[in-house]
């Protein structure tokens, strides 16, 4: 079985980060380990606290992976601070790391900004080289390209910018503000789009982090990127399709709707 490293926050309502990324690597037939780098008090209507854990921790916690399972993908979620980016960068070029997909969370779609400017420097400085995509947002693609994102050719340009500033490919989200869920992918100097079917479910809880989670765990298993992506998209439309209706906010999706056995009901 093919192994996948997620390096992300806790939720603890379940709906994302490392909680979404187990759930949807084992859905998508590999075997999920973690490397936790912070913890949240959260729910479906908000985040009340967050606590982050030391540098020298969360890298005991990726040694501990790299030496026993080393991953074939690893996908990096939240991380809030310059000191804890520059350990994942630092561990993951010392154990060789491959396949790996960065969710930059750094703007909500809301247009919240979650990390400050010191960290984002340090994300683009040590992270970004070495990731084998990534996987913004429209506010998070013009932060990173320096680019306003208004349609689909600004989204071309700015992924371009990206993926030449840093040797990566890039996926970037177009969300219902500027397409419904019309995605955009360049790699290797060519674009190439994947039109998603508009769903209307309000549960859009974790969306990044389970679309992120998927495209590791395809490359994970040897699929090419493109390939990656597409079967991705299918997996995100499924769970949204399920209509799972948790909480009093924006609820997570099911992400296991395609499990079926005799111990699942």
């Amino acid at each position: 079985m093919k192994t996948v490293l997620t390096i992300a926050g806790s939720d603890s309502s379940g709906g994302a980060g490392i909680q979404a990324d187990i759930k949807t690597m084992t859905v998508n037939g590999v075997f999920a380990t973690s490397a936790i780098t912070a913890l949240t008090a959260q729910n479906t209507t908000g985040v009340t606290a967050v606590y982050e854990v030391t540098p020298d921790f969360l890298a005991a916690q990726i040694h501990a992976v790299f030496t026993d399972i080393p991953p074939d993908a690893v996908k990096i979620g939240m991380v809030s601070s310059k000191d804890l980016i520059k350990t994942i960068a630092t561990t993951l070029t010392a154990f060789h790391a491959r396949n790996i997909v960065l969710d930059p969370v750094m703007i909500s779609t809301s247009g919240a900004r979650l990390i400050n400017e010191d960290a984002v420097s340090t994300l683009k400085k040590s992270l970004l080289p070495l990731a084998s995509l990534v996987t913004p947002n429209i506010p998070e693609a013009e932060l990173l390209s320096g680019i306003t994102i208004r349609g689909a050719r600004d989204m071309e340009q700015a992924a371009k910018r990206i993926g030449s500033s840093y040797g990566c490919a890039v996926l970037c989200k177009g969300g219902h503000s500027i397409n419904n869920a019309n995605d955009l992918l360049f790699c290797d100097g060519a674009y190439q789009w994947f039109f998603g079917r508009h769903i209307e479910n309000p549960n859009t809880h974790g969306t990044g982090c389970t679309l992120s989670s998927a495209i590791a765990s395809n490359l994970a298993k040897g699929f090419g990127m493109a390939d990656s992506v597409k079967r991705a998209k299918e997996y995100i439309s499924g769970a949204l399709n399920a209509m799972l209706d948790l909480g009093r906010g924006s609820g997570p999706m099911n992400h296991g709707f395609c499990l079926s056995g005799e111990f699942i009901n």
